[in-house]
């Protein structure tokens, strides 16, 4: 017969704690990776630990203090959590995890490395980042954050605390919006030298800010390869930092496109757009011009930032402080006023710098007379142009909006007359001298102008009531002869 042995409470207990410990150990290794085995899985080189593409699901532990490289890329760790390093590391310096899968970073995944001055987080499936994800990274230089699915970025929530940045990569992303605040005034990350926001689904820029960033920034700055609109503004941007020799145009001048309207859509060479396409003006490198007794800058814009900057006048002649009217800044630039007529003329500035040498040539342009004179030039012409349109109107006004006084006047009605300023007493009221020229003129003309004698006239020089009716019928002559002739003028007597 068979007996059913039932073990001591003792043994029992000790056999459930084994079996919690060991499922404990299976679940810890789930989020912890094994012990660093440098004969196995990863090669130690002194200080540099590489454990590229072996398969791991997770970083090892028990890292050595003196850690400075560690290479994790090609292998499938797909969360990166606060644990991985439960040791501070102070001298790690770059960390690479490309190539992983991964999908989840923990907000503390980085407080015991924050020495760290590269990471690469390429080529993962990272879709969005985490408010203050990297803010213990105070001495980070380089981020790589390039073929990632992220869609926006939130400059005060992803990159607070990233006071040495100097490089990022943000291309082959999904991002429709250009992160200027990254690069503006006053918003700038100062330290920023290189945004790269190529290949992803950007369709607008601002323009104007992106023309008034300095040429230190602009030779970093890479938007080529994205889904931008044609237009001349566009074309102008690029034209420029071409002409200008910035390397974000130069080096990628074949990728600088843009999307033409129309249907089908399709993608055209930005630099193309002043021949073929959009009639764009060609963009060329103005001189400076200005007028007498005014103040410029001249701006050395350079390349690279900080650069120490030295000027030569026209005639390659140093500036010298005896020179009142110049003065070099300290930001570099050349103040040059109150203008003089002798200080047209090339302007040399000589840049340099740890990595690069530049010089920049600006011609001043300083014409013969004040910004005010020819203001009021101006307002001269607009007031004489002003005066003669004034005495245009006044003369159609006289000539044809003034009362009729003549006698040939057509639509005259002499009945309605009054007796003061009538149409008779103003003219037949003459001198006897001037009846009788008139009348040796009717004896020579024939009938069409009747005379009239003193006796036909009253003692005031009316008409006499008699003689109206032969008056109304040679003004009736006299209206078909004068419409005739001038039927669009009228005569003034």
């Amino acid at each position: 017969m068979w007996r059913l042995y039932i073990p001591h409470q003792s043994a029992l207990r000790r056999s459930i704690f084994l079996l919690v410990g060991l499922l404990s150990l299976h679940a810890s290794g789930q989020f912890m990776g094994g012990p660093l085995d440098c004969q196995k899985t990863c090669m130690c080189a002194s200080n540099i630990i590489s454990c590229s593409n072996q398969n791991l699901t997770n970083p090892p532990v028990n890292l050595p203090k003196y850690t400075s490289v560690l290479d994790l890329s090609f292998n499938s760790i797909g969360k990166l959590r606060a644990e991985w390093a439960p040791n501070v590391l102070s001298r790690l310096h770059t960390l690479l995890l490309s190539h992983n899968g991964l999908s989840f970073l923990s907000s503390e995944a980085f407080v015991h490395v924050t020495k760290l001055r590269y990471l690469d987080l390429s080529s993962n499936q990272l879709r969005q980042l985490d408010e203050y994800m990297f803010e213990p990274l105070e001495s980070l230089e380089v981020l790589m954050l390039y073929k990632n699915s992220i869609s926006q970025i939130d400059r005060a929530a992803a990159f607070s605390g990233l006071a040495n940045l100097q490089k990022l990569y943000l291309s082959h992303n999904l991002m429709s919006r250009f992160p200027l605040e990254l690069v503006k005034e006053r918003s700038r990350m100062e330290t920023l030298r290189l945004l790269d926001v190529s290949s992803n689904r950007i369709k607008a820029l601002t323009f104007h800010e992106l023309q008034a960033l300095p040429a230190w920034i602009k030779n970093g700055l890479y938007f080529h390869n994205n889904s931008l609109p044609c237009s001349c503004d566009l074309y102008d941007v690029v034209a420029r930092w071409y002409l200008k020799d910035l390397s974000s145009v130069v080096d990628f001048k074949d990728e600088h496109t843009c999307i033409l309207p129309g249907q089908p859509k399709r993608k055209v060479l930005t630099l193309d757009l002043d021949k073929a396409y959009l009639n764009c003006s060609e963009v060329k490198m103005s001189d400076r011009q200005a007028y007498l007794e005014q103040f410029v800058v001249l701006d050395c814009d350079t390349k690279q930032k900080d650069m120490v900057k030295s000027w030569a006048l026209p005639g390659n002649i140093p500036v010298s402080s005896t020179n009142k009217s110049m003065m070099i800044l300290p930001d570099g630039n050349l103040q040059l006023g109150p203008l003089k007529e002798d200080d047209s003329g090339v302007y040399t500035c000589y840049a340099i710098g740890d990595t690069l040498n530049e010089t920049l040539f600006i011609t001043v342009v300083v014409f013969n007379t004040t910004a005010n004179a020819g203001l009021e030039n101006l307002k001269t012409a607009y007031t004489t142009l002003i005066a003669c349109l004034i005495s245009i109107v006044m003369v159609f006004i006289y000539l044809y909006l003034t009362p009729c006084h003549c006698i040939c006047c057509p639509g005259q009605d002499l009945e309605k007359n009054g007796s003061m300023g009538s149409l008779h007493s103003s003219t037949v009221n003459v001198t006897q001298p001037h009846q009788e020229t008139v009348s040796e003129r009717g004896n020579e003309g024939g009938k069409d102008f009747p005379y009239y004698t003193k006796d036909s006239m009253e003692q005031n020089g009316r008409l006499k009531p008699k003689g109206e009716e032969d008056w109304k019928e040679g003004n009736k002559r006299r209206k078909a002869s004068v419409s005739s002739v001038s039927s669009d003028t009228p005569m003034m007597v």
